[in-house]
Formats: structure tokens, C-alpha cells, sequence
């Protein structure tokens, strides 16, 4: 491994891990057509967060299409998703106010883009859920609502868009308003806002709605900034899973990411799964005499003793430990076409740990568009739906619960090289 790909490992993704940590992350989720697209290019035109030449660029598009301007076009950039007309991937966007600082996560509504909207939602502090006010509750936004639920996004504001075509009528807007209220309820969901809008038109957006007198509430900014950022990563225990190992000269760098916490020169540290303990001895980061690295950073680090460490390893602060098992229960997303039959084996990857699991009990197999329970002590799930199982590994790995420490309490299923389902771990025996 040569100095330059150690650089290259250690300096990725430092967009993101520069972003400001006032910067708070929040998902956008809906159904397909219901305006996230929209939404977003008309929060970057309001907040003045666009370069000069892309709103030229995006009016020659809608005029070629034989369309007004069209705000979605800011996000759905690629023609193939020009073409098609719904959002293919996901996508974070920066923007700020004077108040603060945002990473928007676009995330697709379309079913077959089910695992690129988990993996959006999963790096959120706070969710927006979008519906349109004549459509109202489709399945994607049971489908969406249900992942926001089962990963614990505790901070929800419900928009209500396309007013315009309901005539901005405030029975109307009522009426679907109390319908979403009761059907989030059912999962646990208390929004801290609703509010009316119309993205394509700006209602509410940046500016109070001059055609909603009856709506005394506050903008969509205006209850962005009511929003809190989640405690700093770095006040939490160390968790710094290892991702490879570089021999340099005569280095041997143990290469990772902090995903929690902090780590520095000099630290005791323990090696779980096997529990060894050693210490700091240096770290690594190109053309820099740091000596800590902080939670998000990527590193590397070298060790005072000649512990043996592979691909898999969580370094972590003796008695702040995360678990170690071989046995826990998770919510498990299915979204492969290709059904899953109880005890089968697949592979889990958990932060950079990978080994063979099989799912040896399924307590509860759930619709996750109805939210209906299809069954209970199921042998198998199939694709789109929901279920509360029990999963057991080759040999114990290093874990927590997705509610404590996030990192490694979420986890992907691949099964014929394939990723299958997504989930977060509820309890560990």
C-alpha cells in the first residue's frame, strides 16, 4: 500500500466531515410526484444558495421540455431522471439561513429506490414528510413514514403541498391534516409542525402565504430553525472501527474512521471483539503533527504494542464499551425481490464488520405499506415488508443498540452479493 493511497483513504468523504457542526441534517421523504424535488430547488432559490448560471441553465431545460420552470430540475440534474420524471438517487444539498446552517438529504420516492431512501434517512437528525394536499396518504408515504419510525427520527414536520390545487381551502387542509395525524400516531409519530405550502408557487417556503390568512403558524424555514442538532458525536464514548491496515516504511497504520467520540496520542484503548488493551502511540494524518482526531474524521493511528488488528476491529474506551454478541433482536427492512425463508444464510455488515448471519426466529412479518401484521413466528419475508426478527452471527461481533449509538446499531443483510435488507438493532441478549 503506497503513502498515496494511505492519503487518499484518510482525507475521503472530508466534505462531509468539515460540514459545520452547527449544520443540522434533515431527510426529505414522500411519495413519488409529491414535490421533494420542488421543494428543494425552491429552498435554494429563496435562500439565495444557487450558483449564478443554474437558473439560466434549469429555464433552457423546462423550455426545451415544453414546460414553465421547473424547480426540480436542480436536483433531478441527470437526463436519464429528467426523462423518467422521478428521483433516482440520493442527493445532500447544502444551504443556510441566517440562523443556521442545513444538509438537506433528498431521498427517492419511487418503491424500487426503497434501500438509496433508508440509507438517506439513516444520517438525519430531523425529517420533513411531504403530501400532497389533493392525494393525500399514498404508499410511499406510509412506506417512508414507517422507516422515519423504525430508525427514530424523533423530530418530524409534516408539509402539506400543492395548496394551490385545493384552492388554498382551509377544510380541506384540516380534514387531511387530522387523517395524517391519526395514521402517524399508529407509528409513534408526534410532528412538531404542519404547514401548508406550495413549493412551485413559494407559499410558506421562505415568506408567509398571502393567499392562507387562516394559517397563523410559521414558514417552513421559520420551523427549520426550531429544530435541534443532536448532542455532538464527539461528547459520545470512542467507537473507531478499523478499516484496514498500511504498512508505511516501517509503520504499520491502523486505518479508520472516528465515528464516535474522540481518539488521541497517548489513550488507552481496548480492541474489541478479542479485548485487548493498548495504547496510543501516534497519530496519522497526512502532512499534519495532529495529535487527536475527532468524531467523523478519517485516520490513522499506530499502537505502542504489536496487537494483532484486521479489518473489523472496534477500538473503543476500557469501561465505556460498546456489547459484543453473537445474538440480537432488530427491525429488518426486506427490499429485495428475492424473498428471504428462515434460517437461510447471508452476510451482515455492520460499520466495517462483516460476517455470516442467519435470521433464526421471525416474531413479526408486517405490511409496510398497510402496517398491517401479516403474521406472527414467520419462516419467511418478502420483498417491501417489515419484520421483527431475531438474528444470530457466525461468532460475536461488536454492537449497540440503533437508539444508543447509531454507528454500529444499524446494519445491512447482503444475500447473493446483493444488499437485501436494511435494519437497526433493538435489543441485544
Amino acid at each position: 500500500m503506497t503513502s498515496e493511497h494511505y492519503n487518499q483513504a484518510t482525507n475521503k468523504e472530508q466534505r462531509t466531515t468539515n460540514c459545520d457542526e452547527r449544520s443540522l441534517k434533515f431527510v426529505i421523504v414522500g411519495h413519488v410526484d409529491h414535490g421533494k424535488s420542488t421543494l428543494i430547488g425552491r429552498l435554494l432559490y429563496d435562500t439565495n444558495s444557487l450558483p449564478p448560471d443554474k437558473m439560466e441553465e434549469i429555464r433552457k431545460t423546462s423550455q426545451e421540455l415544453g414546460r414553465d420552470t421547473e424547480f426540480a430540475y436542480l436536483l433531478d440534474h441527470l437526463e436519464e431522471e429528467r426523462r423518467q420524471g422521478i428521483t433516482i438517487d440520493t442527493t445532500q444539498v447544502f444551504f443556510k439561513t441566517d440562523k443556521k446552517e442545513y444538509v438537506i438529504i433528498d431521498a427517492p420516492g419511487h418503491v424500487e429506490f426503497v434501500k438509496n431512501m433508508i440509507t438517506g434517512a439513516s444520517q438525519a437528525e430531523a425529517a420533513i414528510l411531504i403530501i400532497d394536499a389533493k392525494e393525500g396518504i399514498q404508499e410511499q408515504t406510509k412506506r417512508h413514514a414507517t422507516i422515519l419510525s423504525m430508525l427514530g427520527i424523533e423530530q418530524v414536520i409534516v408539509l402539506i403541498n400543492k395548496v394551490d390545487l385545493i384552492d388554498f381551502n382551509a377544510e380541506k387542509y384540516i380534514e387531511l391534516k387530522t387523517k395524517i395525524g391519526k395514521f402517524l400516531i399508529t407509528l409513534n409519530i408526534t410532528p412538531k409542525l404542519y404547514i401548508p405550502i406550495s413549493a412551485l408557487k413559494g407559499d410558506n417556503i421562505a415568506n408567509k402565504s398571502t393567499n392562507m390568512p387562516w394559517y397563523k403558524g410559521p414558514t417552513m424555514l421559520e420551523g427549520l430553525s426550531q429544530l435541534k442538532n443532536k448532542a455532538p458525536l464527539e461528547n459520545q464514548p470512542l467507537i473507531f472501527p478499523v478499516q484496514d491496515i498500511y504498512k508505511i516504511d516501517d509503520k504499520r497504520i491502523i486505518v479508520g474512521r472516528v465515528e464516535t467520540g474522540a481518539i488521541k496520542e497517548g489513550q488507552v484503548v481496548k480492541v474489541l471483539p478479542e479485548g485487548q488493551i493498548t495504547r496510543v502511540k501516534s497519530i496519522e494524518k497526512f502532512l499534519s503533527d495532529a495529535k487527536s482526531a475527532s468524531a467523523q474524521e478519517s485516520t490513522g493511528i499506530t499502537t505502542e504494542d504489536a496487537v494483532f488488528l484486521d479489518r473489523g476491529n472496534v477500538l473503543c474506551e476500557k469501561g465505556k464499551e460498546p456489547k459484543v454478541s453473537d445474538t440480537f433482536q432488530t427491525s429488518v427492512f426486506w427490499m429485495s425481490k428475492q424473498g428471504y425463508n428462515k434460517d437461510e444464510k447471508v452476510l451482515l455488515r455492520c460499520a466495517t464488520q462483516e460476517i455470516s448471519c442467519k435470521i433464526e426466529a421471525i416474531h413479526r412479518r408486517i405490511n409496510s405499506s398497510s402496517l398491517e401484521l401479516i403474521e406472527t413466528d414467520a419462516q419467511n419475508l418478502e420483498n417491501l415488508e417489515i419484520g421483527e426478527v431475531t438474528i444470530k452471527t457466525k461468532k460475536p461481533i461488536v454492537i449497540d443498540t440503533f437508539k444508543n449509538t447509531r454507528e454500529i446499531g444499524r446494519f445491512v443483510l447482503v444475500k447473493n452479493e446483493n444488499i437485501s435488507a436494511g435494519g437497526i438493532i433493538t435489543n441485544i441478549e
